[in-house]
């Protein structure tokens, strides 16, 4: 009697192939608007192109295939799979409508057939779960209203802004577009009676309502995210078993020997979604009054020698591989600021608040262009926040790994700005 199919080989190639397919067929993008024939479709599709290749891998390696293994496989990813995935789509929808949880609090912006039907789908589809509070039509002061509607979703905490570009001129929709990016809320738009986009936008549809979404963000994607996820995890695992392992007691014994206090610094910053957590890092300086208020400058007398060696290297962010395993930041992505830092930014630099919709990285885009450290002058945080837009707009996991060696490199040669 041979061997049963599930041995490490099967797992790894069957792992692979999942998240390929998943990836191409669309199998993690269920919203809260996804219909259930879809969700069935996408089911379908993983289940046919994984059956095929478990045929074949089997085929190829025995020969042969049993009935017992195709049952086996078969309740493994149909029945089971499916049926938690359907369990939980359709239990969000029962629980939106019974204890009105899971909602999104939206706005519309302006009036006419289309407004009218989504205005209509909201209040008659609760199970989505959009909760519809207020409509501002801008027919009377046009000018007035935008800036009471905008003022409304800050005070009142609004999720997400549906806008009529029937209604409005493209300076009216730029101001909406920096105003919702510079307070972290979502734009989507209704679009105008010619169906003219203006840029490459993505197009979605609540059942047959066309919408427009301001920015398409890969990490949005279930199997983006848990890729990424998973990488973190792996690669913070590494660094923190055969590299944090021996050198933090080592790096303790030397921190303290020159300065009192603790070996590890923790800070207040602003991660995903603007919330804060700690961040931390070996300490590289005495310890001071000022050190959550004022940033590090060339030749700052509160460095200890230690501090200048493992500053230029990097090595004092290390400890933050501890904050990707925890899961407040990740190995790539916008570096994170001071709180008091982050509120100063917000109020001057324009879509600065677009960086805090996804999580924080130990590395950057910007990092690796030479935007890292001190910033001196305005153009060094405008061009901070330029590299981090382009990289939530198009991240890949190819782009992180560039970005981690680019990292390494600097690391080895040396940084102008790295005090």
């Amino acid at each position: 009697m041979r061997p049963a199919m599930s041995n490490f080989g099967y797992h790894t190639l069957i792992s692979f192939f999942w998240l390929i397919i998943s990836y191409y067929s669309g199998y993690y993008e269920v919203f809260r608007y996804s219909k259930g024939i879809e969700i069935l479709g996408k089911l379908l599709k993983q289940f046919i192109f994984i059956s095929l290749i478990t045929f074949a891998y089997v085929g190829f390696k025995y020969k042969y295939v049993t009935v017992d293994e195709i049952e086996v496989f078969i309740f493994w990813s149909l029945f089971l799979i499916g049926f938690v995935k359907f369990s939980i789509f359709f239990l969000l929808k029962k629980y939106r409508i019974l204890y009105g949880g899971n909602q999104r609090k939206v706005i519309l912006l302006g009036n006419g057939k289309s407004v009218d039907e989504l205005k209509d789908f909201f209040t008659t589809n609760p199970d989505y779960g959009y909760n519809l509070v207020r409509v501002f039509d801008l027919k009377s002061n046009k000018k007035q209203e935008l800036i009471e509607s905008m003022q409304y979703v800050v005070d009142n905490k609004i999720d997400e802004v549906y806008a009529s570009m029937n209604v409005l001129s493209n300076n009216e929709i730029n101001y909406l577009i920096n105003f919702v990016d510079n307070n972290l809320k979502t734009i989507k738009f209704l679009p105008d009676s010619k169906n003219t986009l203006f840029r490459n936008l993505a197009v979605e549809y609540y059942e047959y309502i066309p919408i427009i979404s301001l920015r398409t963000i890969p990490l949005d994607k279930e199997v983006n995210k848990r890729l990424k996820r998973f990488f973190d995890i792996v690669f913070s695992l590494f660094i923190i078993v055969f590299l944090l392992f021996w050198l933090t007691p080592v790096l303790a014994l030397i921190i303290r020997l020159e300065s009192k206090g603790p070996t590890f610094f923790k800070q207040k910053r602003n991660g995903l979604n603007y919330e804060e957590f700690y961040c931390y890092k070996f300490r590289s300086m005495h310890l001071n009054p000022i050190a959550d208020l004022e940033q590090v400058q060339k030749n700052d007398p509160r460095i200890t020698r230690i501090g200048k060696f493992i500053r230029k290297t990097s090595i004092d962010e290390l400890p933050q591989f501890f904050n990707v395993l925890l899961g407040d930041m990740s190995v790539v992505g916008p570096r994170p600021h001071m709180v008091s830092h982050t509120e100063m930014y917000a109020k001057s630099v324009d879509k600065f608040m677009v960086r805090h919709f996804i999580k924080p990285g130990i590395t950057g885009l910007a990092q690796t262009n030479g935007f890292r450290g001190e910033v001196e002058t305005e153009k060094d945080i405008i061009n901070r926040v330029k590299y981090d837009i382009f990289y939530l707009e198009n991240w890949s996991l190819l782009l992180d790994i560039k970005i981690i060696f680019a990292t390494v490199i600097n690391a080895i040669k040396g940084e102008k700005k790295a005090y």
